[in-house]
C-alpha cells in the first residue's frame, strides 16, 4: 500500500470510527463498503479485515460506553458469547457464496437492518417494559438474539448492529441509549470469532487491518463520548442512516 493511499485510508477510517462510536455500531458493513468501493479490495478480504477491525474498534468504544454508564453488561456478555459461537459457523457458510452474490446479499442485509431500526425507533413507542433478568423469557431472548445476529455477522461480514439494537429494545426492553452502548459490548466477541474464522480461511489482510485500526479505534473512542450528549433525534438519524449509506455504496 502506497504512503498516500495509507494516509487517505487512515483519515477515512478516523471519520468512520467517530460515527460508529457515536451510534454504538461495529460498522463492519460500512468498512466493507469503503474498502471494496473506494479502495478496490476483494469482497472476502474486505469482509475478513472489517470483522477483525470491528473487534478492536468496539473494544475502545465499549470501554468508553461502560464509563459513560450506557451498557447493560450482563445482557451484553450473554448475547455476545452466544453470538460468537454462531458467527464462527457463519464464516464457514460465507465461502460457499460467490463474490458477486454476497455483495448483493450483504447490501440487502444492511438495508433490511436500517428498515428494522426505522420501524422500531420512529414508528413504535419508547416505553417498552424491560424484561426481568434471570426469568425464563429473558434467557430465551438473549440466547436467541445472540444466535441470529452472530450467524448473520459471520455469514455476511457485517456487525449486525442494527439487528442487535432492535433486539435489545424490542425483546429486552432496553432504552435506546442503553441499546446503543450495549451493542458495542455484544459485537466484541462476535467480531473476534468472525475475524478468526476469516483468518483461518486466509481472507484477512494483516497489514490492511493495522492501517484500518489506526483510524477507527481513535475515532470510535472519541465518538462514544457524544452518545449521551447528542440530541436523541440525531442519534436516531445516525443509527438508521448508516446501514443505508453502506448498502448504497456496495451496489452503486
Amino acid at each position: 500500500m502506497e504512503d498516500l493511499e495509507t494516509i487517505e485510508l487512515i483519515f477515512v477510517m478516523l471519520l468512520t470510527g467517530l460515527l460508529l462510536g457515536f451510534i454504538g455500531a461495529g460498522g463492519s458493513g460500512f468498512m466493507i463498503a469503503i474498502l471494496t468501493v473506494l479502495f478496490d479490495y476483494p469482497i472476502h478480504i474486505a469482509m475478513g479485515t472489517a470483522l477483525a477491525a470491528m473487534m478492536f474498534t468496539t473494544l475502545s468504544g465499549t470501554v468508553s460506553q461502560i464509563r459513560e454508564k450506557n451498557t447493560d453488561i450482563k445482557s451484553g456478555l450473554i448475547v455476545g458469547i452466544t453470538g460468537a459461537i454462531a458467527a464462527w459457523f457463519g464464516t464457514k457458510v460465507a465461502f460457499f457464496i460467490p463474490e458477486s452474490t454476497i455483495v448483493w446479499l450483504t447490501a440487502g442485509m444492511l438495508a433490511l437492518s436500517s428498515v428494522a431500526l426505522f420501524l422500531k425507533l420512529v414508528l413504535s413507542s419508547d416505553d417498552d417494559r424491560q424484561l426481568e433478568q434471570n426469568s425464563i423469557k429473558y434467557w430465551s431472548m438473549v440466547i436467541l438474539l445472540g444466535i441470529v445476529t452472530g450467524f448473520l455477522s459471520g455469514t455476511f461480514g457485517i456487525g449486525s448492529t442494527p439487528f442487535i439494537q432492535v433486539g435489545l429494545m424490542l425483546l429486552l426492553g432496553l432504552p435506546m441509549r442503553m441499546a446503543a452502548g450495549t451493542s458495542m459490548l455484544i459485537i466484541l466477541p462476535i467480531a473476534a470469532a468472525g475475524g478468526a474464522g476469516y483468518f483461518w480461511a486466509e481472507s484477512l489482510d494483516l497489514a490492511l487491518l493495522f492501517t484500518v485500526l489506526i483510524g477507527t479505534m481513535s475515532g470510535s473512542y472519541i465518538g462514544a463520548k457524544f452518545t449521551k450528549r447528542a440530541p436523541q433525534k440525531l442519534l436516531k438519524f445516525g443509527m438508521i442512516g448508516t446501514p443505508i449509506v453502506a448498502a448504497c455504496l456496495l451496489v452503486f
